[in-house]
């Protein structure tokens, strides 16, 4: 039986940090947010991702009750992912960062939002993320 993981940070934001500060695990929990979906699916979304870091990121994800793996007994077998609850919980510190990086992380190649932060503010409360 594997030892539990130490707990290093006794901060709640070092220990959400801890989980979501990967590169690749946003963009996973992003993509689910739609539902489930296969490992290959997830691979072509993610962008410049090796199998190897998705698999490993799926697994760490479901060792923290973030992600569901369900396997279905089909030929050929079938796995797909989806987020639980505790997953689903984690969209609006996305979200969040999302907004940040909309706002104050622009690159030179993004269309100035017409009328500025007021208007680049309110886009984001309809947007899809």
């Amino acid at each position: 039986m594997a030892l539990p993981e130490p707990d290093l940070f006794g901060c709640p934001v070092a220990r959400t940090a801890q989980i979501i500060g990967n590169k690749w695990t946003p963009l996973i929990v992003r993509d689910l947010v739609a539902g489930d979906r296969r490992f290959s699916e997830l691979e072509r979304s993610l962008v410049g991702i090796s199998p190897k870091t998705l698999s490993e990121r799926l697994k760490y994800l479901e060792a923290k009750e973030i992600v569901e793996r369900r396997c279905y007994a089909e030929v050929p077998p079938r796995v797909v992912y989806s987020l639980t609850e505790k997953g689903h919980a984690l969209l609006s510190v996305i979200e969040s960062m999302r907004e940040y990086g909309v706002v104050w992380l622009k690159r030179d190649c993004d269309a100035p939002a017409a009328g500025g932060a007021e208007a680049a503010a309110e886009a984001l409360a309809g947007a899809p993320a």
